[in-house]
Formats: structure tokens, sequence, C-alpha cells
């Protein structure tokens, strides 16, 4: 059971709101902690229940019942179907659909760390997974984003773990991608050689320009197909990364001004409008939309030497049918 804490609200606090206040009260507690705990009823003020907007007068007495600092995150096995494309009894390589979270981060609620996450599926799927990523990140040895599909190694132990890390960090993983991006790159092959970090403006991207905590990234793409169609025109590309910097290929396709289509975060629009007919140049009365819902990035290939035989491993996944489906809705003709 936690300690009862009792605060009396001095004057000079006056005017601050309620969540402000305790914030600065309860040492190395967030405020969302704080919202949580006003949400939960663990915090009264005189007695009764308030908000987190509740403006202080001075002279109040604050009751704290809840336990401030939450019990560590744990992940929790959960039931729900996997794509396995290879296993062994050192690791698994999964194909994930995209709007699933490889792990839940360290600052989500109860209930968002313990469902449908990529480790919540594992651990229900394989039981024991190596422990060296911890309690939240069990057997994950790199990530996919939310919105990217593909493949992704899973270790089950921590020797198999530390093997693959060591593959990884010297470059002996051959990951490739495919991505459909906005607009028609000319040249057959390129590589684009430029630094990423956090933006320091929005703290959720992360940029090409150069940041202090800026670390090299490397990207070799090469285009597959050109479409031109009623909705623009756009490129198909192969994409194989050197480093595993997060949002890579997004960050870098959009640096070069051919953004991955539907990602947002990155300038692709959030859905494509019907153009004038490439062909006849007419123009459209009633223009249709096309929405794809997630980005058009899949991890299609895997290459690396299995950590404890050194056979040579080469996996595989096709593009995912909502990503077919797109393209030929990008190719259809116009409706009549």
């Amino acid at each position: 059971m936690s300690d009862v804490r009792t605060f009396a609200v001095p004057a000079e606090a006056a005017g601050q709101r309620l969540d402000h206040f305790l914030t600065t009260q309860l040492s190395g507690v967030s405020r969302s902690r704080v919202q949580l705990l006003l949400e939960q009823g663990d915090v009264l003020v005189n007695g009764t229940r308030p908000k987190a907007s509740l403006k202080l007068r001075g002279g109040e007495q604050i009751v704290v019942t809840g336990d401030p600092h939450p019990a560590p995150l744990k992940a929790i096995a959960e039931d729900i179907p996997l794509d396995v494309v290879y296993e062994d009894a050192d690791l698994a390589v999964v194909n994930k659909p995209a709007g699933m979270m490889v792990h839940a981060g360290s600052g989500q609620s109860e209930d968002l760390r313990s469902r449908g996450t990529l480790v919540n599926a594992l651990l229900h799927r394989f039981r024991a997974l190596s422990s060296t990523g911890g309690a939240l990140r069990p057997g994950i040895v790199h990530r996919l984003d939310k919105d990217t599909s593909g493949l992704i190694i899973v270790a089950k132990n921590d020797a198999a773990h530390a093997a693959l890390a060591t593959l990884f960090s010297s470059r002996r993983v051959r990951k490739t991608y495919l991505a459909l991006v906005h607009g028609e790159i000319s040249a057959a092959k390129g590589t684009i050689s430029a630094s990423v970090g956090r933006d320091p403006l929005r703290r959720t991207r992360m940029t090409a320009r150069p940041t202090e905590n800026a670390r090299s990234a490397v990207s070799h793409y090469e285009v597959v197909r050109k479409f031109t169609t009623r909705f623009g025109k756009f490129t198909l590309v192969r994409v194989r990364i050197e480093t595993g910097r997060t949002h890579q290929i997004r960050v870098h396709m959009a640096s070069i001004g051919h953004p991955v289509v539907g990602d947002t975060l990155y300038g692709a629009a959030g859905q494509l409008t019907e153009q004038a007919d490439p062909k006849t140049h007419r123009s459209v009365n009633k223009p249709e939309r096309l929405r794809l819902g997630r980005n058009f990035l899949h991890s299609t290939q895997l290459e690396f030497e299995h950590p404890s035989s050194g056979k040579p491993l080469h996996l595989e996944a096709p593009l995912p049918r909502e990503l077919d489906e797109f393209l030929q809705k990008l190719e259809s003709p116009a409706r009549t």
C-alpha cells in the first residue's frame, strides 16, 4: 500500500493549476502521472476530488493517496495472430503488419502498454524470449515503425540476442525495403548519405539537417517502376539501408523531394486527389480521392548469417495485400 502524502498549499502558489503544483511537489513524477492520479481519484483537495485544471487559492490541504511512482513496466502475453516466416531454437523472423507497434513505450498507460504490440503477441506465441532488452522489450533486437510492415528478427535467448546485435552493429544484416514515393525519380539508382537526428523544433520527427545528436546514415535506392497516373507521378523504389536510424528511409526520401506515400509526418499528402487526365489533360469535375491510411513502406528482405550455425539466411515477405490493392487503384482508369 502506498504512503499517504499531505501538502498545504502556500499563499504564493495561488493561481497555479493543481496538476502543475503537484508536479513540483512530487519529486521525479511527471505531469502526465499526476493527471492519472487525479483521474483515478487518488488526490483530494479539502476532502473533495478535483479536476487537474483546478486553480489553487492558497491554504488548501491536498492529500495524495495513490502511488506517484507506478510499478515497473512489464509486457504481458496476448493472443494475437502472427505471420512467422522462419523459426528455430534461437530466433524467429516475423512479418509484422502495419499499425502494430513493436513494443509499448515507457510513458504509456497500463492499458496501452499491455495491448496489441508485437511483443505481446511474441510472448504468447513463443513464451521464452531473450531478456537483454528488458521487461518491456523481450526478444527485440531491432525495430520497425508502427506504420511500416515487413520482416523483423526476434531473439529467443540472450546468446542469440548478443550475436544478432553484433551482426547489426557491424552492418552484416542486409535490410531491403520497398517504398512508393511521390514524384518521378529520374536516376535509375542512387545513394543518400545524410546524417539523421532528432528535429529540435518538432520532437516527433527526425531530420537530415545538421543537429547536435545526428548520426551517420546511408541508404541505397534503386528504381523498380515509375507510375504516371491520374493521381500524379510516383516511383516504386527498392531501398537497402546500411544503418538503421529512426525513420531513416522516410527522412532520406523526403530530403531529396520524394516523400513516402502516406507519410504525412514527412510531407506526403493525407490523401491523393485525381488530377487532369495525364493523356488528354482534360480537367476532372468531381475528382476521385484515394487514401492509403499507412505509409507505403515494407521491409521485404533480410539477409544474414545464423548466429549459431553461420548458415546464410535469405528471407522474403511480399507486399501485403493493402499495398498491392493500392497500386491497382492508383493505376485504375477514371470512372465514367
